[in-house]
């Protein structure tokens, strides 16, 4: 069996070159700026390099971002408020929700809540249901970025057999019978 090292780096500056060209071209279109709100809730310190992370990475691309960042007891109401009223921003494309939530706060209710055609992790039910079934849908950052850095070192995966450690719902929602099918797919939030 060959080894071969994994650059993830490497990849992810090749996808933002090519999402800033994307904009870029969208830009000298139709003078449109695609929008992402980053929604955190607490001071979960990940969560706030990673919300943090994200806004450079829309900055450098060329991407309109938000970062809405709300105390730990903000109260599920407040959020789901706020979450309506991104749903209805025009300016806003996307919409991230920043996990963990607090406790008190139920996080099933909270990202069913965000509209799907906004939904840029791909948690909704609706677009959970589309991967499943190989339609056009926003798929989880964390394994459709390994499906790319995968077919960028042309590493071929099927038939092969996979673990995947964690509790996360994340990788769980990459369901597809081939992740090469899935090119039809809207553009990923690992990519900013």
């Amino acid at each position: 069996m060959d080894k071969k090292i994994i650059d993830g780096k490497i990849v992810s500056e090749k996808i933002r070159g090519q999402i800033k060209n994307q904009v870029d071209d969208l830009k000298n279109q139709s003078s449109a700026i695609p929008g992402l709100a980053a929604v955190l809730v607490g001071e979960d310190g990940p969560s706030q390099i990673y919300v943090r992370n994200k806004r450079k990475a829309c900055e450098n691309v060329g991407i309109y971002s938000e970062e809405h960042k709300l105390p730990e007891n903000t109260t599920e109401s407040d959020l789901l408020n706020l979450i309506d009223k991104l749903n209805n921003q025009e300016n806003i494309n996307g919409i991230l929700i920043q996990l963990p939530l607090p406790s008190h706060i139920d996080e099933t209710k909270i990202l069913n809540s965000v509209n799907p055609d906004k939904d840029v992790d791909g948690f909704h039910p609706v677009n959970a249901g589309n991967l499943f079934e190989g339609k056009p849908s926003f798929i989880a950052c964390t394994p459709h970025g390994i499906i790319k850095m995968l077919e960028h070192y042309n590493l071929e995966i099927e038939g092969k057999n996979a673990v995947v450690l964690g509790r996360s719902n994340i990788c769980l929602l990459y369901t597809s019978p081939s992740p090469r099918d899935l090119s039809t797919s809207r553009m990923p939030s690992s990519a900013w």
